[in-house]
C-alpha cells in the first residue's frame, strides 16, 4: 500500500524511467569500486605482489565463469519448445528478473561494503571480496541487461531505455566527484561513512524501484491469458516448435555456429580490455605525463570528467543511432579513436593540451562505445531467437555468454599494461618507490628515470588504443547484423511480440 501511495506522489513513473533508475544504483557504487579498489588494497592494506597476481586469476576464472551460470540458471527453461515444458509468458519473464533484481541488487550494496575495512589478511580479503562482489554484481547487471531485449523489441524503443539508463548512469557518476572530499590514505573513517551512505542508498532503490516495477507487470500478467499469450511469441507456432529441450552442449554449439556472435564477442573482447586499461592506468597517466604541468585541481577535474562524460556523450550517441544505425556509429568511433592514436603519436609527449584533450577524450569516447554494444547485444538475442526458435529469448543466458569470452578483458587489461610497463621502463607499481627500483645504465643519471617513465607512460597510452582499433575494425566488417538482414530479424521477432499496454511498448 506504501508503494502504491509513493508512485501516486511521484506522478506515477514511465516503465522506462523506473527502468533506468536502475542504472542509478549500480553507478553511485561500482564507479567508486573502479577508482579505489586497487589503491585501497596496494597503499592502505599493503598486499603484496603475489597475492595480488593471485587474486587476479582467480578473479579471472569466476568473473569468467560466473555470468554463463547464471544465465542458464535464469534462461534455460526458455531454450525448449512449448511442447518440452509449461508455457512461459513474457510479463512471467519480466517477473522473473525483477524478482532477481530486489535480492541480488541489496545483497551487491552490501558486497560493496567489505571492501574499505580490513577484516582479514590482505591476500584472502581480495580474493572474497572481489569474488562476492562481482557474483552480485554479474547477477544484477545480468537481469538489467536482459530486460532490456525483453521490455522492447523495436530499435526506436531499445534506444529510448537506453537513453535512461545513460541519463541515470551519469547523475551515478557524481558519486565519483564527492569521494574526492572524504577520500583520505592516512585517515578512512569519513570515506568508510560515505561508502555506508552510497550502499544505503543503493539497497534502498533497488528494492523500490524493483517492487514498483513488478507491481506493473504482475497487473499486465492478471490481464493476459496464458494460453494466448504463448500462442502469440512463438515463431511460426507450433509448425516450428522443438521437439526436446536444448541442452547445454547443444546451446553450445549453436552458439559456436552463431557468426555473428563469433565476430562481435572477439570485438568486444578488445574493447572490455580497453575499457579497463584506461580505468586502471588513468591515474598512472595523470601522474607521470601531466603531473608537472597542471594543476591538482585540473588533474581531479579530467578524472571526474573522464567517468561523467562517456554518459552524457551518449546521450547523442544514441540519437545518432536512431538516424544512422549501431553499426555506423560504433564503426565511425573505431576510426575517431584510431586517428586520435595517430594523431597524438605523431604530436608527442610535449604537446600538454593536446596530451590532456587526448587522456580525457580516449577514455570518454571508448566507455561510450562500450554503452552501446548492449544494444548490439539485444539485435543478437533476437538474430538467437529466430534462428534457433526459442520458446522465449534467451536474453539473460546470451548476455552472460558474451561475458564468458569478453570478461577476461577485465583482468588481463592491469595484468598486460604493468606487465609492458615493467618491461619498457624498469618500473613496479608494488614498490613504495618504484622509480627507486628501476635499473638503468651506469651513466644515466636518475632524472633521466622519470624521463623514461614518462616516455614508457606515453607510449603505453597511444599504442594500447591505437592497436584496439585495428583489431576492433577487422573484426567489425565480418559484423552482418545490420541493414536489411536485422530489418527481417526484428520483423519475425515482433510477429511474436505481445501486446504490452502503452506505457510498456511505446515507451
Amino acid at each position: 500500500m506504501g508503494l502504491r501511495v509513493l508512485a501516486w506522489g511521484l506522478g506515477a513513473p514511465s516503465t522506462a524511467l523506473l527502468y533506468g533508475s536502475l542504472a542509478l544504483f549500480i553507478s553511485i557504487l561500482h564507479n567508486v569500486f573502479l577508482l579505489y579498489y586497487v589503491e585501497t588494497f596496494v597503499s592502505i592494506y599493503k598486499i603484496d605482489k603475489v597475492s595480488f597476481w593471485v587474486g587476479e586469476t582467480v578473479f579471472l576464472i569466476w568473473n569468467s565463469l560466473n555470468d554463463p551460470l547464471f544465465g542458464w540458471l535464469s534462461d534455460r527453461s526458455f531454450l525448449g519448445s512449448p511442447r518440452s515444458g509449461d508455457p512461459i509468458s513474457l510479463p512471467v519473464v519480466v517477473l522473473k528478473r525483477l524478482r532477481a533484481l530486489s535480492v541480488s541488487g541489496p545483497l551487491l550494496a552490501l558486497s560493496f561494503l567489505a571492501f574499505w575495512v580490513a577484516w582479514a589478511p590482505p591476500g584472502l580479503q581480495f580474493v572474497v571480496c572481489l569474488c562476492l562482489y562481482d557474483g552480485f554484481l554479474t547477477a544484477v547487471d545480468l537481469n538489467h541487461n536482459a530486460l532490456l531485449a525483453d521490455l522492447a523489441v523495436s530499435a526506436g524503443d531499445r534506444t529510448q531505455l537506453n537513453f535512461y539508463c545513460s541519463l541515470f548512469s551519469a547523475l551515478g557518476s557524481l558519486s565519483v566527484f564527492m569521494s574526492y572530499s572524504f577520500w583520505d590514505k592516512e585517515d578512512m573513517a569519513s570515506f568508510r561513512l560515505f561508502c555506508v551512505v552510497l550502499a544505503g542508498v543503493a539497497a534502498l532503490g533497488f528494492s523500490l524501484v524493483s517492487r514498483l516495477l513488478q507491481q506493473r507487470f504482475q497487473k499486465q500478467a492478471r490481464l493476459q491469458d496464458e494460453a494466448a499469450a504463448l500462442k502469440e511469441l512463438c515463431v511460426g507456432q507450433t509448425p516450428l516448435a522443438q521437439d526436446k529441450t536444448v541442452t547445454l552442449g547443444e546451446y553450445l554449439k549453436q552458439l559456436s555456429k552463431h557468426r555473428n556472435f563469433m565476430w562481435f564477442v572477439t570485438m568486444n573482447l578488445v574493447q572490455v580490455f580497453h575499457c579497463h586499461f584506461n580505468s586502471n592506468f588513468f591515474p598512472l597517466f595523470l601522474e607521470h605525463l601531466l603531473s608537472d604541468r597542471i594543476t591538482a585541481a585540473t588533474g581531479s577535474f579530467l578524472l571526474g570528467i573522464s567517468y561523467i562524460a562517456p554518459h552524457l556523450n551518449n546521450l547523442y550517441f544514441l540519437t545518432l543511432c536512431r538516424r544512422c544505425g549501431v553499426y555506423r556509429v560504433i564503426r565511425w568511433l573505431f576510426l575517431l579513436k584510431l586517428g586520435l592514436g595517430v594523431l597524438m603519436l605523431l604530436a608527442g609527449p610535449d604537446q600538454i593540451y593536446l596530451l590532456c584533450i587526448f587522456i580525457a577524450s580516449n577514455r570518454v569516447f571508448t566507455e561510450g562505445t562500450c554503452k552501446l554494444l548492449n544494444l548490439v547485444i539485444t539485435d543478437l538475442v533476437d538474430e538467437d531467437f529466430v534462428l534457433h526458435r526459442r520458446q522465449q529469448a534467451a536474453s539473460a543466458l546470451l548476455f552472460g555468454m558474451v561475458a564468458l569470452v569478453t570478461k577476461p578483458g577485465q583482468t588481463f587489461a592491469p595484468l598486460i599494461g604493468t606487465w609492458l610497463l615493467c618491461v619498457y621502463t624498469g618500473y613496479d607499481i608494488f614498490q613504495k618507490d618504484a622509480l627507486q627500483d628501476v635499473v638503468p645504465p651506469p651513466a644515466l643519471p636518475y632524472p633521466a628515470l622519470a624521463s623514461t617513465l614518462r616516455q614508457g607512460c606515453f607510449y603505453l597510452l597511444v599504442l594500447v588504443p591505437i592497436t584496439c582499433a585495428l583489431l576492433q575494425l577487422l573484426a567489425w566488417s565480418q559484423f552482418t547484423l545490420h541493414g536489411k538482414r536485422l530489418h527481417s530479424i526484428k520483423s519475425l521477432r515482433q510477429g511474436s511480440q505481445p501486446h504490452w499496454p502503452q506505457d510498456v511498448k511505446a515507451i
